[in-house]
């Protein structure tokens, strides 16, 4: 059974970075697609990045472009997010996913995921 846990959150002034950790055990993540997600207080789970498990490309909701870059370390078993020039709206828990098999293409569904790790918590604020 696949199991997930993040980690690297923590509190940030806006402009700075994080770099997120998934971390995989009880298998491989190569045939997976792994997705983050985040959800801040009163609002709905939203996609941030996902990468496919075929052709490993990646895709990022138009909030995060261009600041946010998602990759794989099959070595270590786990998938990063780095997140620069943090911003206040950029508060939230942070999770990642993952489904077997699976083409993010432009919309990937957190219905579609069915591997969770528990979150873990970003506070940008000065």
């Amino acid at each position: 059974q696949l199991q997930l846990v993040e980690s690297g959150g923590g509190l940030v002034q806006p402009g700075g970075s994080l770099r997120l950790s998934c971390a995989a055990s009880g298998s491989t993540l190569d045939a997976y697609a792994i997705g983050w997600f985040r959800q801040a207080p009163g609002k709905e789970r939203e996609g941030v990045s996902c990468i496919s498990s075929s052709d490993r490309s990646t895709y990022y909701a138009d909030s995060v472009k261009g600041r946010f870059t998602i990759s794989r370390h099959n070595a270590r078993n786990t998938v990063y997010l780095q997140m620069n020039s943090l911003k206040s709206e950029d508060t939230a828990v942070y999770y990642c996913a993952a489904v077997w098999d699976y083409y993010c293409s432009g919309y990937w569904l957190s219905t579609d995921f069915n591997f969770w790790g528990q979150g873990t918590q970003v506070t940008v604020s000065s």
